[in-house]
């Protein structure tokens, strides 16, 4: 099982804040690099007091800025929070987007290598909004292709987007990568896929956003129904 790690700030006068409301003044500060850092510790502390009580079988994914991935502190920085969590690299998955990796490839494709070299798995999300080409694509170190949601949400109604999430499916497998599709909202969506052979998929369907204590509940019956 994967999850998501998402962001909040809860204003104490605004109230809860989502990511589009506050992250595009972390980036233009630069304070996303010590958020990010934060985010990263944060992470690999609840991974690995899961693991302590028990829960295995999942992993957490987290999104990397632009601005963190061609800094040159990040993965000394990475090194850091992993020996002091101590948590197994293969349990923290870091998602970066097609054209932050595209926008600075020389810089990025040098950064992935040394952060695939830590363990740590590596996706590329919103694939399909950018501008890769294939040749670029095999190259990249990663491990698999999140296909965005603007895709899936009319994968039912638009046969170009069936044709296009069926490419990328077929791509993907072809050089090896695992294939995630986001938003998935119904039943049909999910039938569809399967037929395509997507291997993950994340959305509504499965689950609304929760919290530490909601996933534990959650952890905790995958736990007792494989005991």
């Amino acid at each position: 099982m994967s999850l998501e790690a998402l962001i909040r700030w809860q204003h104490p006068k605004k109230g809860l804040l989502f990511p589009d409301d506050f992250i595009w003044l972390a980036e233009d500060t630069g304070l996303i690099v010590q958020i990010g850092e934060w985010v990263l510790r944060s992470v690999c502390q609840q991974i690995k007091a899961w693991e302590i009580a028990g829960f295995t079988g999942f992993r957490i994914a987290v999104n990397i800025s632009a601005r963190q991935l061609i800094s040159e502190n990040f993965v000394s920085s990475l090194v850091h929070i992993l020996n002091e969590t101590n948590i197994n690299p293969d349990k923290l998955e870091l998602e970066i987007t097609e054209s932050m990796v595209m926008q600075n490839f020389d810089i990025a494709r040098g950064m992935l290598d040394r952060l695939r070299g830590l363990g740590v798995e590596i996706s590329l999300d919103d694939f399909g909004t950018g501008y890769s080409s294939l040749s670029y694509l095999k190259n990249f170190p990663v491990n698999r292709l999140k296909i965005d949601r603007s895709f899936i949400d009319q994968v039912e109604s638009s046969k170009e987007n069936k044709d296009l999430v069926k490419a990328i499916i077929t791509l993907a497998h072809n050089i090896a990568l695992d294939v995630v599709a986001e938003g998935i909202e119904t039943q049909d969506q999910l039938d569809w896929l399967k037929k395509m052979s997507c291997q993950m998929g994340q959305g509504y369907l499965f689950a609304k956003p929760l919290d530490i204590k909601e996933i534990e509940k959650l952890l905790a019956s995958k736990k007792n129904f494989n005991n």
